[in-house]
């Protein structure tokens, strides 16, 4: 009988698993701003608790936390305008020396290829002519709803209209004692890992955007909030930065040890923030596993496209410490740690 009702638990799980991820993904412009919101709302609970001690009603509160966010939203805003404009002014020619080495190469292709290219019209004034306007409309109307629904959503959690405890409590967990230590190592673990993600995106915009400037590469403004956004993507991120920022420079400066100093600083500065200061800031415990975090971004970035990567390793953190609160899935919270902890886990 025990042995029946085990087989039809991981049968309903086969069934049921997929059911979620399919609900996550038509729903995604829910779940997104939802998920979206907590972060920030938790980002913002410390200084939301400070508050709280020296006897500011929880509306003041909420109010400065708000403003305080706007503030942060607004300096993005001005840096993105001060980056449309440089890029707008173009007073370094990068797109004539663009043109010039994409009808280079694409003769190149046509020659050994065979493929069609009409070496008197503009390439780039081409590509971008099909993008349509009516997409980039689109585009700014999903943008505008969804930010509007993050600040309808964080000021629900900072007011806890939404309660995490609670929720736990009376789905997953069931437990008082148990939900409220969860919830406590999720709020703690997702704290320091949204503010060290934060200094260390940050850093590395800062220090990307400082090597464009030192190794007169253009856009450095642009290239700086670039390396500071794709830095939240773990991992992939990095790689990404380095590719696209090279290739651009391969475009702009000549194949010299120029180029090469360049491409190696801004390797150096992914490394050192990304490779060895965020993996100290984050401590051990935070570990997971590099195969799990792969798996996930895949996932996630399936599931929610640009949001979902950015948010993978967050839920990820989450889902484990879910897992660990139960005997019989610690093992596969385990596999989500790093390779020392699933070690001492499956020797116990």
């Amino acid at each position: 009988m025990l042995e029946e009702r085990r087989t039809t638990n991981i049968l309903l799980l086969f069934i049921v698993v997929p059911v979620v991820f399919y609900l996550l993904k038509i729903l995604s412009f829910i779940f997104i701003p939802l998920i979206s919101s907590m972060f920030i709302a938790l980002l913002f609970l410390p200084l939301m608790r400070w508050l709280g001690r020296r006897n500011v009603p929880r509306l003041l509160s909420i109010i400065i936390v708000v403003a305080v966010i706007g503030l942060g939203v607004f300096i993005g805003v001005e840096l993105v305008q001060l980056s449309s404009k440089q890029i707008l002014s173009n007073d370094t020619g990068f797109f004539a020396k663009a043109e010039v080495k994409i009808n280079d190469l694409m003769l190149y292709m046509q020659d050994k290829v065979g493929m069609e290219y009409n070496p008197d019209g503009n390439f780039l004034a081409q590509f971008f002519a099909k993008e349509s306007i009516g997409s980039t409309f689109d585009f700014v109307r999903k943008f505008l709803t969804n930010i509007l629904m993050i600040v309808f959503f964080t000021i629900l959690w900072l007011s806890e209209s939404i309660n995490m405890h609670q929720v736990l409590n009376n789905t997953i967990l069931k437990r008082k004692h148990t939900s409220i230590k969860a919830f406590m190592k999720i709020e703690r673990d997702l704290i320091t890992f949204i503010k060290v993600k934060f200094l260390v995106s940050a850093l590395t915009g800062l220090f990307t955007g400082l090597a464009c400037v030192y190794f007169d590469v253009s856009f450095p403004i642009f290239w700086g909030l670039f390396g500071f956004l794709i830095n939240f993507v773990q991992m992939v991120g990095s790689f990404i930065c380095v590719i696209l920022l090279s290739i651009f420079a391969f475009v702009e400066l000549d194949p010299t040890s120029t180029l090469f100093f360049f491409i190696l600083s801004i390797t150096l500065v992914q490394v050192l923030f990304g490779a060895i200061l965020e993996p100290i800031f984050m401590g051990k415990s935070f570990s997971i596993n590099v195969i799990a975090v792969l798996i996930m971004l895949m996932l996630w970035g399936f599931i929610w496209g640009i949001p979902g990567l950015i948010m993978a390793i967050p839920i990820t953190v989450f889902v484990k410490i879910i897992l660990e609160q139960f005997p019989g899935t610690k093992v596969v919270a385990s596999l989500l740690s790093g390779p020392e902890r699933s070690i001492k886990s499956i020797k116990k």
